[in-house]
């Protein structure tokens, strides 16, 4: 397999966002050798990942539902069969996401606000340890999606590698990673990686983190089509785009820009096994 000058390793060509011009997109991707990893966040765009990734061979696939999104047992075991396809390279996005919580009880006549939050957080914890399994039975790693919620995210998975010995065997990566350095810390001790998308372009917040992680952990996303990188700030973000994380992430860093470039490819075809 050609060595891929960059990859995006967290994108949403599935997206209808992309449906007027999706292949021109993909396109554009393999004239710059370019890889990205379209990732699912429901069943049904867990299968137009699929279907982009037998097309394209420069597209991969994560097969998960979302956090925040609803699920039921049978969705799960349409994942479970949508994960074993040679296409998917991980599972998710999936892990908690606490960010927006309700302020307000939904029907105070039958739950209190503590009650219906508290229901919020054991329904994702299910999807999340639903997530875990699936990914432990192919041998997979996770795509998290975590917010407001690193400290819950790390309990579940040090209690799985702890209660099953399976050591770095249940693996993963951070998605859009905005903890400070203490947090990532962690999740490094865990065997997992951190990925960073535009907003390292406009922001400073993620500068410590970016320095300090060692460089075979660290990888690049653009999330397209949210969260443009400066100079494309206000457009919809595409996979192309990732070069410019790639340039902040050396800059930032204070490295030499072919060097991290290739290592940040290298550390995505360890974790993703392409």
């Amino acid at each position: 397999m050609s060595q891929y000058d960059y990859i995006d390793i967290h994108s949403h060509l599935n997206f209808e966002n992309f449906d007027a011009d999706r292949e021109a997109v993909i396109a554009r991707l393999k004239e710059e050798n370019i890889a990205t990893i379209t990732v699912g966040t429901s069943v049904a765009d867990s299968k137009k990942a699929i279907e982009l990734a037998e097309k394209y061979d420069n597209v991969y696939a994560t097969v998960g539902i979302h956090p925040t999104h609803d699920w039921s047992q049978a969705e799960f075991v349409e994942l479970d069969t949508l994960a074993a396809h040679k296409r998917v390279v991980a599972i998710g996005e999936c892990g908690l996401d606490f960010f927006r919580l309700p302020k307000e009880a939904t029907n105070p006549a039958e739950m209190s606000l503590a009650d219906e939050i508290q229901q919020i957080k054991m329904h994702q914890g299910q999807a999340f340890a639903r997530h875990i399994e699936i990914a432990l039975k192919y041998d997979k790693p996770l795509m998290i999606h975590c917010r407001n919620a690193y400290e819950e995210a790390i309990s579940i998975i040090s209690a799985y590698q702890k209660e099953h010995k399976l050591g770095h065997k249940l693996r993963g990566n951070m998605h859009f990673f905005a903890g400070n350095v203490e947090v990532a810390k962690k999740f490094l001790e865990l065997g997992f990686t951190l990925s960073f998308a535009g907003p390292i372009t406009f922001a400073r917040d993620y500068d410590e983190v970016i320095k300090n992680a060692p460089a075979g952990m660290i990888m690049s996303e653009t999330d397209s089509p949210f969260a443009a990188p400066i100079p494309f700030r206000g457009k919809r973000n595409e996979p192309p785009f990732v070069k410019e994380i790639v340039k902040k992430i050396a800059e930032i860093r204070g490295e030499d820009f072919e060097t991290v470039q290739k290592q940040l490819v290298a550390n995505a075809r360890k974790t993703f096994a392409f």
